[in-house]
């Protein structure tokens, strides 16, 4: 064999060992994409406890998953574009966390991609699974029940404000679902107590001024805060209008009373959170939505701001600090 020859052979080899890395590094698979869809405003604790839940199930992101955060800031409209957007792009799963709108609008757009949901309603009766035990198709979740407890939050309220007798009740009419269901409910527990309902709406900040204003013009002696996404992301600007007008209200997540807020009554949405985390990463393992049972949520949490309390001159019943799951000084 001359030298030309073997220097030729040699080549050969280099580059097969140079064009073998980059072969492996081919068949290596992708991290998978999750898309995150929140009906509400950029919240970075909710955020974090969703990414707590992926860690259980052994992912990290930016490690070997990727999450797209997509927050609407209430702008519900949004959805159809957005969920074929994510499906024509193929994502791993797309989780849905505290929003009914959002979870219908993902099982409208495919029947294949995965779909983690946290809806605060029975998902049967919305549709989105075949049965609590054997979701039976392509999505599963968590129910967290936000509009089940509806009559409990405004005994509570009523309880803690009894001269109350005009109670504003604030809703997102851009979250048509749980505007109607909210309603229904709040009105059946309104009438047997005697107490009259003042029907707001706001699905902006700008409205929600408008909707303290209206509420204070028309002499509303305390406030029910609808459970929607967007105005839990909302609740400081809730907190201080609240306090600055000298409303008590009531509100369907603890975040708000930690803001200042007077009290709230509701399932632990951060565990919610965590579980669609949790749920995600299962099927990111493999497992099958359609094998995964709805989790519902069984811790309800009654919190009341003793400080707010104050502020706003109310004196808090022996009876309610007892059964307050936790009394913020």
């Amino acid at each position: 064999m001359t030298l030309g020859r073997r220097e030729f052979i040699a080549g050969l080899g280099g580059a097969a060992a140079a064009v073998w890395p980059l072969a492996a590094r081919a068949q290596q698979p992708a991290i998978p994409v999750v898309a995150f869809v929140s009906g509400g405003s950029a919240d970075a604790p909710f955020a974090a406890a969703f990414r707590k839940g992926l860690n259980e199930a052994g992912y990290v992101e930016r490690q070997n998953v990727t999450v797209e955060y997509h927050w609407l800031e209430g702008q519900f409209d949004r959805l159809p574009a957005l969920m074929a957007d994510l499906v024509r792009r193929r994502m791993a799963v797309i989780a849905t966390p505290a929003g009914n709108l959002a979870a219908l609008a993902a099982k409208a757009a495919t029947t294949s991609i995965p779909i983690v949901f946290g809806v605060g309603e029975d998902p049967v009766k919305l549709g989105l699974v075949a049965s609590l035990t054997r979701p039976g198709g392509n999505a599963t979740g968590v129910n967290f029940f936000a509009l089940e407890v509806t009559a409990k939050r405004l005994a509570l309220l009523h309880e803690l404000v009894p001269k109350a007798v005009r109670i504003a009740v604030l809703f997102n009419p851009t979250n048509t679902a749980t505007m109607e269901t909210t309603l229904r409910e709040i009105q059946e527990a309104a009438q047997p107590v005697g107490l009259q309902l003042q029907i707001l709406n706001a699905s902006t900040s700008r409205e929600i001024e408008a909707a303290f204003a209206a509420l204070v013009r028309e002499r509303a002696d305390a406030l029910f805060v609808a459970p929607d996404v967007f105005f839990i992301g909302r609740r400081v600007q809730f907190t201080t209008l609240a306090t600055h007008y000298g409303i008590p209200a009531s509100y369907s997540a603890r975040e708000a009373v930690e803001a200042g807020g007077l009290m709230s009554y509701a399932a632990d949405r951060m565990d919610m959170y965590r579980q669609v985390g949790a749920y995600t990463g299962e099927i990111l393992k493999g497992a099958k939505p359609a094998d995964l049972p709805v989790f519902q949520s069984t811790k309800f949490e009654f919190v009341i701001n003793l400080q707010t309390a104050r502020v706003l001159g109310i004196e808090v019943p022996n009876s309610l600090l007892l059964l307050a799951d936790e009394v913020i000084e």
